[in-house]
């Protein structure tokens, strides 16, 4: 074969593989600089972007280093980019003055962006029980949605998983928790701001959340009458009384009025009442003696007072 066919032959073979390799490039995920004002929180994000220490960390980390982690985001119909993982890490880049952030861009239909937001984001260190809860029902929605998905969501038996069972091994939770946790979903916004800030337990609030939203909003009312919050216990003789059909005011301020046992032999204040009074290195044991010294003086100044105006009287 004269040389130069030879020559023809290997450039085909060169055009072959060029050509492939595009593809695949084409195929491979790009990480690109995104403007910070193209990019949209996911469409009801359940978890929440505070401004709190950790943020403060985040906005200092990112102006020393840049955003080091990609966020992921998709295209949306009228333009920009729906973030799907990385709300946090884009409003700290707001916050540090960032003109644009990295990210990779994928195309992804609802469900599976769902599921993605949601995974990325459980694995923070904190999580409000609201949040995880309407996090839970997010992705039980997309993977009930998931229909051809066989394997996750068919009730032959066998491995096939259902969609609550695939929520609960993702997340290392019990399906019966898993569903517990979407019960809250079901509270009153007031009701549920409670349970976030721990003045509700979290078991009274998942019995509270069979309640119709009338019902809770006279919960609420008597609640704060009675200052009190309810045990678990109560919550489930309320509950009771709305199944029954019984419930009314007067009889929910009743069940909250009521003693408890353990309040009558427990003060508890809470440690971030504490932690204003004392240095942060100071352990809960240093705080106690401190306070039992100060209340020991206290009472010492309560006795003299005494004494002293005893001995005025006589």
């Amino acid at each position: 074969m004269p040389k130069s066919g030879l020559n023809v032959a290997l450039k085909g073979l060169d055009d072959i593989f060029s050509t492939e390799e595009s593809r695949q490039e084409e195929q491979r995920e790009q990480v690109q600089q995104i403007p910070v004002s193209e990019l949209f929180p996911f469409k009801n994000h359940p978890f929440k972007v505070l401004d709190d220490d950790s943020m403060t960390r985040t906005v200092e980390s990112i102006s020393q280093f840049g955003v080091l982690a990609p966020l992921i985001a998709r295209p949306r119909p009228e333009g920009g980019y729906e973030i799907i993982s990385g709300h946090r890490r884009k409003h700290a880049a707001e916050l540090a003055n960032l003109d644009t952030v990295p990210v990779i861009v994928r195309n992804m239909e609802d469900a599976a962006a769902t599921i993605l937001m949601v995974d990325s984001n459980l694995q923070r260190e904190h999580i409000l029980p609201s949040e995880r809860a309407f996090a839970y029902k997010m992705k039980l929605d997309a993977i009930k949605n998931q229909g051809a998905r066989s394997d996750l969501t068919s009730s032959q038996v066998g491995t096939k998983l259902r969609a609550d069972e695939k929520v609960a091994k993702d997340s290392g939770e019990s399906r019966n928790q898993v569903q517990r946790f979407v019960r809250l979903t079901n509270l009153v916004p007031e009701l549920l701001d409670m349970v976030d800030e721990k003045k509700i337990s979290f078991n009274p609030a998942v019995e509270l959340s069979y309640l119709d939203e009338k019902q809770q909003q006279d919960f609420l009312e008597a609640m704060d009458a009675s200052q009190n919050a309810p045990s678990l216990s109560q919550a489930i003789r309320i509950k009771k009384l709305a199944q029954q059909g019984e419930f009314d005011y007067d009889a929910v301020y009743n069940i909250m009025n009521e003693e408890k046992k353990s309040e009558l032999d427990t003060v508890t204040i809470k440690n971030e009442t504490l932690r204003k009074y004392f240095p942060h290195n100071y352990t809960p044991r240093q705080m106690e003696s401190i306070i039992i010294k100060l209340l020991d003086q206290w009472q010492l100044k309560k006795q003299q007072a005494k004494q002293k105006k005893q001995e005025e009287a006589r």
